[in-house]
């Protein structure tokens, strides 16, 4: 059995989902070792800024001294830190490669010689690929349809052989999350179809049938939080998919609509791209008791009173909320950064 877990490292902890998970582990009296590159500003958690119980290291997981300083005196680690979706990995996927899996056998070694009790890895469900079952639990097997996928699949496996009494892993494989972050992305389907839907006054629908799982950002924050506390012998070595329901983007579309305003118009146009992801959470919420208690319909109305006040401004234009454009921004800086 894991000693009591005081400090936590998380990687990429100034990110998407990283900057509100922060606050939710500092909020449990956690001390949290924040190790961010902070390509995406250093604001994100100035709300904990004068927390004494946090720690901003600004560095980079692809250098092992960085590591070694970082993982010093941490009982666990909720690694994050990725290039993240398709496209961003693809504008230069030798520098993606070298983040989202080479650093990972170093994380790993790192995290086992600092005798770190416990690890838990933020996968995604994408490692399926596009599956005709309609119930996709953990057990089928792996299909990945991108670099970026296969390498969140080949990290998984790094993981799970390091696996011991004394170093608790745990791999979740969220679906896509959506809601409103202090690192606000406006790049994922359902805030996406709300900046829009908000903006715009319309809503482009390609195809529509396809089906998407989501997952709302403070249910996915809260999970890694229980993660932390559930017994070792329940997820030691275990991998959980981490979603809530499976809506077709015609749907989700229809929900922005109904949350915006009747005045909203839905145009839809015929897509040769049907890939259609979706997952079974039946598990986690079999085995660990973790069912999510947020909805869309929350993350949409959350959106939409960020907008209202101002908290997203040139929501449809600036790079900082979108990871491929800024991604193309930082590239001729990234190797000063």
């Amino acid at each position: 059995m894991s000693d009591v877990i005081n400090t936590v490292l998380v990687t990429g902890g100034a990110g998407y989902v990283g900057s509100v998970l922060t606050p939710k582990l500092l909020q449990k009296d956690f001390c949290v070792k924040v190790l961010d590159l902070f390509w995406f500003g250093e604001d994100t958690l100035n709300s904990e800024k004068d927390n004494p119980n946090l720690e901003l290291i600004k560095g980079d997981i692809c250098q092992r001294d960085v590591l070694e300083k970082a993982m010093a005196d941490v009982d666990a680690v909720i690694h994050l830190a990725c290039v993240s979706n398709d496209p961003s990995f693809e504008l230069n996927p030798e520098l993606s490669k070298a983040i989202n899996y080479d650093a990972f056998f170093d994380l790993v070694d790192v995290a086992k010689d600092a005798g770190i009790q416990r690890f838990i890895y933020a996968s995604s469900s994408s490692v399926y690929g596009v599956k005709s079952e309609f119930h996709v639990t953990e057990e089928l097997p792996l299909e990945p349809l991108t670099d970026y996928s296969k390498y969140k699949a080949l990290c998984e496996e790094v993981l799970l052989k390091e696996t011991s009494p004394e170093f608790v892993t745990l791999v979740l494989r969220p679906a896509t999350v959506c809601g409103m972050s202090p690192r606000l992305r406006l790049d994922l389907t359902v805030n996406i179809l709300t900046n829009h839907a908000y903006q715009n006054r319309l809503i482009k629908v390609f195809g529509g049938s396809q089906l998407r799982p989501n997952i709302h950002i403070q249910d996915m924050a809260d999970l890694y939080v229980q993660a932390l506390t559930f017994p070792d012998e329940k997820i030691n070595g275990k991998i959980y998919n981490a979603g809530y329901e499976n809506h077709s983007v015609a749907e989700i579309a229809q929900m922005a609509r109904s949350l915006v305003g009747d005045d909203v118009q839905i145009e839809r146009t015929e897509s040769d791209d049907n890939r259609s992801y979706h997952i079974s959470s039946e598990k986690i919420k079999t085995q660990l008791g973790f069912k999510p208690q947020h909805t869309i319909e929350d993350a949409i109305r959350d959106l939409v009173s960020a907008f209202q006040h101002g908290q997203a401004p040139n929501s449809m234009t600036d790079a900082r909320y979108f990871n491929i454009k800024k991604m193309q921004e930082l590239m001729p800086r990234l190797p000063e950064l």
